[in-house]
């Protein structure tokens, strides 16, 4: 690769990378972890657990201790204990 054509796409991923960087307070990466924990929960237990709600569902942070709920009441020991992570 050529020196101009590196250091061109150098200053393009530098440039991204600034206007994409944004900043969390350490509850709000909490959050959006646990969100999308509970989403990949929903999605990967859906028939074990979730059969009878919508498959679209689209979880939020307010669906979280209910998708925990599901998880220990509906599922197995597996489910249980992501269901207790999700709650703390």
């Amino acid at each position: 690769m050529q020196d101009s054509v590196r250091n061109y796409l150098a200053s393009i991923g530098q440039r991204g990378g600034r206007a994409s960087k944004r900043t969390l307070s350490p509850e709000e990466a909490r959050l959006m972890v646990k969100i999308r924990e509970a989403r990949k929960a929903y999605q990967k237990f859906y028939t074990q657990c979730f059969w009878s709600y919508d498959p679209l569902l689209k979880i939020q942070a307010s669906d979280i201790s209910w998708v925990a709920m599901q998880l220990m009441k509906q599922g197995n020991r597996k489910t249980w204990e992501l269901g207790r992570k999700l709650c703390h």
